[in-house]
């Protein structure tokens, strides 16, 4: 075989450990949490609100902090809802203005949550240098190209696709 099939192979075995990583880690934190990554992570965004300070949490607002539309993240908080993590109140002033907040199980569960793997990632990145991260991205955006993927929507979360669509 030669270097440069070798060297194809070599890249989708990269890429091949990386969905195992992603499958791993989905799993992991579904054990430790409970959730699936998606709840996870409009979970930690309405934490996170709440603790800045923000009193009127809507679905548009989790759904532009993590990146997922919003009928997507609706169907999410229902199932946060269901599970009696997130409670959803229209408040006094707007009744038609829907709210999201933690509930008291939620705040547990909350300050709890184990760092989901795109966080660690995303803090690696910022420790390499600007040209490291450049080479990287360019490469990344080829790859995308060279395995025809560069139509797909795909939000900044490292969970297996089926986690996103059918949290419902």
């Amino acid at each position: 075989m030669s270097r440069d099939i070798e060297a194809a192979h070599e890249v989708l075995r990269a890429i091949r450990k990386i969905v195992r990583r992603v499958s791993e880690h989905s799993k992991y934190l579904a054990r430790e949490s409970g959730l699936t990554m998606p709840q996870l992570v409009c979970l930690k965004a309405i934490g996170e609100m709440e603790e800045a300070g923000e009193r009127e949490i809507t679905v548009v607002m989790v759904s532009k902090r993590v990146q997922l539309a919003p009928a997507t993240v609706s169907r999410i908080i229902d199932r946060l809802c269901r599970g009696e993590l997130v409670l959803r109140e229209r408040r006094a002033r707007d009744r038609r203005k829907v709210c999201l907040s933690l509930s008291p199980a939620g705040l547990d569960r909350f300050h709890t949550l184990p760092v989901p793997l795109h966080e660690r990632f995303v803090d690696r990145w910022m420790a390499l240098d600007e040209s490291e991260r450049s080479q990287l991205m360019n490469s990344m955006l080829r790859i995308t190209e060279l395995m025809d993927a560069t139509d797909l929507d795909a939000a900044p979360i490292l969970a297996p696709g089926s986690d996103v669509k059918n949290d419902s």
